[in-house]
């Protein structure tokens, strides 16, 4: 049986991609996608290089602050971040390498890929045709649909907006893996698995605890914030819901 995980905005989290990882083997995933947003956050270098290391298993697809922090560390921030996330932004991109900005800058916008028994799926990070649109479960058919336009795919697996959903439009099942790293949801490291008995949201347990004091002896910019926020007390759906509002 081909198994296929999917693992959604890690952001720096090492500890959350560390649990993943270790359940990802057990589950016996032969191929791991990482669909966008490896950074920035907290631990990027070691995050990233720890993705880098799991060698031609990995198959990545870009998201969108993967993009911006390649661009940062060429000294290229787009005008209207703002100011904190300029900061965290500079943070991460100070703390790579050349070979890190090659590797982002590299990475595909889509990955399409067969699973055996599922069938020809799409990996995005946000939306197939844009690596920063907001789609929720609240997001109306109507704007879903030209977001959708073109794709021959009846599975999408997306990410971005760090909130599961599973939902069906015209015929195109749209799912969101959810958030590894800052998940707003259940705490915990939460993330697919993909074969023939079809889509599973999976979420892994780990030492939030510790992984929270880790983040709080980073020097990154937010990293109270991230430690108590995201690790330890994510907000939720409906407030995940009301700030992202039902489309963008």
């Amino acid at each position: 049986m081909t198994r296929i995980a999917a693992l959604y905005d890690i952001h720096g989290n090492l500890p959350a991609l560390e649990a993943a990882l270790a359940d990802v083997e057990a589950a016996g995933a032969e191929t791991i996608v990482i669909g966008g947003d490896v950074v920035p956050g907290p631990m990027p270098r070691a995050t990233l290089d720890r993705l880098i290391a799991l060698g031609p298993r990995a198959r990545f697809v870009r998201g969108n602050t993967d993009r911006i922090v390649a661009g940062a560390f060429d000294g290229i921030l787009p005008p209207r971040l703002p100011p904190a996330v300029r900061e965290i932004v500079a943070w991460t991109a100070a703390r790579l390498d050349v070979a890190h900005r090659d590797f982002l800058a590299a990475l595909p916008t889509s990955l399409p890929m067969d699973v055996p028994g599922l069938g020809a799926v799409l990996f995005c990070h946000a939306t197939p045709r844009s690596d920063e649109e907001i789609v929720t479960a609240a997001t109306p058919d109507d704007d879903v649909r030209p977001m959708l336009a073109g794709v021959r795919q009846r599975v999408v697996v997306c990410g971005h907006t760090h909130l599961r959903h599973d939902r069906t439009v015209d015929g195109v099942r749209l799912v969101n893996a959810g958030s590894v790293g800052m998940p707003f949801d259940e705490p915990g490291a939460h993330w697919l698995l993909l074969d023939e008995r079809g889509v599973q949201p999976r979420r892994t347990v780990y030492d939030l605890e510790r992984a929270a004091a880790l983040v709080r002896a980073t020097s990154y910019p937010d990293a109270e914030t991230f430690a108590s926020r995201y690790v330890l007390a994510p907000p939720g759906e409906r407030a995940a819901l009301a700030m992202l509002g039902p489309h963008r």
